[in-house]
């Protein structure tokens, strides 16, 4: 089995985001504006979305904007429309838990969705069970030799911290030979910046919008750490796929399911993938691919 260095203690989630400079000007990300303002930018976003007919309000006249307007959200979160719309304009005022709740069951939100707007909010969702203290990964890392799969261990930035024999052979390009830098186990780098990734990848651009909706989600509990950062800024940089499905706002859970693969040796092999987030370290997974 192959390690690679531990991840770098969790920082807060609140302090103000800093101004990105590597980012795409295309890019309007919650790195490259205040807190207030990426919270704004992804309820507009999830609200003009949402049809009349979806919250079972009539269409009414023609309407100059897409989705719902703001004073029915706000007529169905019980707050003033003047408070709403300075939510969405980013303006530093304040909004209670209760309140997010009430604009995350409005917006229809998905759980993985409302976890992000809490994320963002730097409010604690009142309907989530109190957290439990953390234990150490040692015993998970351990555990991928054994397993008779393909098998990795992810981090908070998607770098692999441990893998397996056959892991290392599925994945050309990613998990075998000897990464020159530190980051370079990266997933998502390697889904976005290597050709041997689309070649691997069956329908390599909806797994890849996947995979990005997937660590926006995740990515909000450390949104402010260097390396997250740092990753995006690079990303940004060098992908313009990643730069379109991550302006997206798009918001999903690590799913599980069927991946097929094109290995250049082996040809079309398909699995089922087995992701795991152990109790006590959330910002872990473990991944398993079982083949059918």
């Amino acid at each position: 089995m192959t390690t690679a260095q531990p991840p770098r203690p969790r920082a807060s989630a609140h302090p103000a985001a800093a101004a990105s400079s590597g980012a795409s000007a295309a890019c309007a990300t919650p790195l490259e504006a205040s807190p207030a303002r990426a919270l704004g930018d992804f309820i507009r976003a999830h609200r003009e979305r949402l049809t009349p007919q979806a919250v079972g309000l009539p269409p009414g006249p023609r309407r100059r904007t897409p989705g719902l307007r703001r004073e029915e959200v706000a007529q169905m979160c019980g707050v003033s429309p003047t408070w709403y719309t300075w939510i969405e304009q980013g303006r530093p005022v304040s909004a209670s838990a209760d309140a997010l709740a009430r604009i995350a069951v409005a917006l229809r939100l998905s759980r993985a969705e409302r976890a992000y707007l809490f994320e963002l909010a730097g409010e604690r969702d009142p309907a989530e069970p109190t957290p439990a203290s953390n234990d150490a990964p040692a015993s998970l890392i351990a555990t991928v030799g054994l397993v008779d799969a393909p098998a990795y261990v992810l981090d908070r930035q998607w770098n692999a911290l441990a893998w397996n024999t056959q892991a290392a052979e599925l994945f050309v390009g990613w998990l075998d030979g000897a990464p020159e830098a530190p980051g370079e186990r990266n997933l998502l780098r390697f889904t976005f910046t290597e050709p041997a990734a689309r070649k691997l990848i069956v329908d390599w651009e909806a797994r890849a919008r996947r995979l990005v909706a997937e660590f926006r989600a995740d990515s909000i509990r450390h949104l402010n750490d260097g390396p997250t950062r740092a990753l995006i800024d690079a990303l940004s940089a060098e992908s313009d796929e990643f730069v379109r499905f991550w302006s997206s706002q798009d918001v999903g859970e690590r799913e599980g399911g069927s991946r097929a693969f094109d290995h250049p040796r082996q040809g079309r092999i398909v699995y089922d993938q087995i992701t795991l987030r152990p109790a006590h370290r959330e910002d872990l997974l473990l991944v398993v691919l079982v083949r059918v």
